[in-house]
């Protein structure tokens, strides 16, 4: 079924919306399951999301920590690699965002906070680093390490933030404040609510998707990567070092996770905690997937993975009787059938498609 050809833009965006339907349509009738409207469901939904300046602050602060994994998962898939490591390696930025405020908190911010940044993407970026390495110097396959690396994250931070970088005299499992200079500016001066907590970590994130588009699809190195990505024996043939471009991409793949850090902890938290990832790294699997690994696709996919964590949150206040566990329920909706049933409605949409490619002619 994935072997029907459909054009660009019924691959990218109309297979992809009716998969969304279908999920859709499927959570519409649990919701009737429980003895609920669908239709209140729903529009509660939206409305917790985009019915408000304040709503729509939430959601794209959402969709930004979501932006950042997407893409980093996006830029691993065009090397043919399927990293799991989103999670561990905007972790690891975490951690390098932290030294540099804890330790130059007395920096302008405008030198203070690019070097924070700078200094989380490296650290991403070497966490991301290894497992290609491992996986194309050593043999070790990327989804293990990653997923593996995963877990050596967790334990580093819980050690480093409960033994080394706790506050003194703190009993919760947390740095003392960056202090006032490791601040990114919200975007209040938008239009939303102080409250809000968007900042300017999402207009980075809208320029680091359109860096993305311009290395991968518009310079000779990103033609190389996907290359590899598509076959290593031709890769090869053409002199193009596929190892090196595996660690490479990698490296990249975790600097881009690093942003998640940039928007939770200089944009919100202003200090280094415990779980501040929050599962964003592996929902960017499914903003990825949803996304056909494409900057553009993973924008929209952003956006709505950041409107369904903010509609849910409405929807629990608006809606009791409907459980909490809705808005998880459609995210899992829309990853089976954008990822494991992505194809499902391939051959229909081809067949409707041909047809009325085959009767444009008669008509005209």
């Amino acid at each position: 079924m994935s072997g029907v050809e459909l054009p660009r833009w019924a691959d990218l965006i109309l297979l992809p919306l009716l998969n969304l339907l279908l999920a859709l349509l499927v959570t519409s009738i649990v919701i009737l399951g429980v003895g609920e409207s669908p239709v209140a469901a729903l529009r509660a939904l939206a409305v917790g999301s985009l019915g408000s300046a304040d709503a729509v602050g939430y959601t794209l602060y959402y969709a930004t920590d979501m932006l950042f994994a997407g893409l980093s998962v996006a830029v691993a898939f065009q090397c043919g690699l399927f990293n799991i490591g989103a999670e561990g390696q905007a972790y690891v930025s975490g951690l390098g965002v932290a030294l540099v405020c804890l330790t130059l908190g007395g920096l302008p911010a405008g030198v203070l906070v690019p070097l924070a940044i700078l200094v989380g993407a490296g650290f991403g970026g070497v966490w991301g680093a290894v497992p290609g390495w491992l996986q194309a110097y050593r043999g070790s396959h990327i989804v293990i390490t990653t997923i593996m690396f995963n877990f050596l994250a967790a334990a580093l931070m819980v050690y480093l933030i409960v033994n080394v970088l706790i506050a003194p005299g703190s009993m919760a499992p947390e740095t003392r404040d960056f202090g006032a200079n490791a601040v990114l500016p919200s975007l209040g001066w938008l239009g939303f609510p102080g409250s809000t907590p968007v900042n300017l970590a999402l207009p980075v994130a809208l320029l680091a998707a359109v860096a993305v588009w311009l290395l991968i699809w518009r310079t000779p190195w990103g033609y190389g990567l996907r290359v590899v990505g598509l076959s290593a024996d031709v890769a090869s043939y053409a002199g193009i070092d596929a190892r090196r471009r595996t660690v490479l991409v990698m490296a990249l793949s975790g600097a881009l996770a690093s942003g998640v850090a940039v928007n939770e902890l200089l944009g919100v938290q202003h200090k280094l905690l415990i779980g501040f990832t929050g599962g964003y790294g592996f929902t960017g699997i499914a903003v990825a997937l949803m996304g056909r690994n494409h900057p553009a696709g993973v924008i929209l996919a952003a956006l709505l993975f950041g409107a369904l964590a903010q509609g849910g949150a409405e929807l629990a206040f608006d809606m009791p009787a409907v459980p909490t566990e809705l808005v998880i329920l459609i995210q899992g909706l829309v990853i089976l059938f954008t990822g494991a049933l992505g194809n499902l409605l391939r051959p229909a949409v081809g067949r409707l498609l041909a047809t009325r490619a085959a009767a444009l002619p008669k008509a005209g």
